[in-house]
């Protein structure tokens, strides 16, 4: 395992599981929001995106994080192992809804200056409501990751799927990550 991709649903911890998972390895980690994301919330052109991404996997070895299908086949063809934290969807809220109102409270800069908003939490459009994003992208993500763990065209990776926290605190402790 020396080119890592994390996926699963919108507050599963990818990010914060992706940066531990790379201290662990000594790679560096690649968060995909902080390339998507350009400030006022607009987001990179796909061809500018897509560069961007191929020249952050440039290195030997690296985890990088997120579901974006636009640049899939960048990170997949890359990659040698995706970790899936699978985790329900009750907990994946549970842990969003105190974490978006943390960002909100504290005005936490995401990336590029952007911060979450309240106006945004009651947003019925999920692309600008985290919250209802999380909800309506949990099944189809589960569904599309394991259709992926069935491609012939991902033969080449190793796929681990984390169904609870406690398996991905388990990678991460483990005396060889991996094993």
């Amino acid at each position: 395992m020396r080119r890592i991709v994390v996926v699963g649903p919108s507050g599963a911890g990818k990010t914060t599981f992706a940066e531990r998972l790379a201290g662990r390895l000594e790679v560096g980690h690649v968060e995909l929001d902080a390339i998507h994301h350009q400030p006022g919330w607009t987001q990179l052109p796909e061809e500018e995106f897509r560069r961007r991404v191929a020249i952050a996997l440039d290195p030997e070895a690296w985890v990088v994080d997120g579901n974006y299908s636009k640049v899939r086949d960048v990170v997949w063809d890359r990659a040698d192992t995706v970790i899936i934290l699978d985790y329900p969807r009750w907990l994946v809220m549970a842990r969003l809804v105190p974490r978006t109102l943390g960002r909100i409270i504290t005005r936490k800069e995401l990336w590029q200056g952007n911060r979450e908003r309240w106006r945004n939490l009651f947003s019925r459009i999920p692309e600008d409501n985290i919250l209802l994003w999380s909800w309506t992208t949990h099944g189809k993500l589960r569904e599309r990751h394991s259709r992926a763990m069935e491609d012939p065209a991902y033969r080449h990776l190793q796929f681990l799927r984390l169904g609870r926290p406690g398996e991905a605190r388990r990678l991460l402790e483990a005396r060889k990550v991996g094993s």
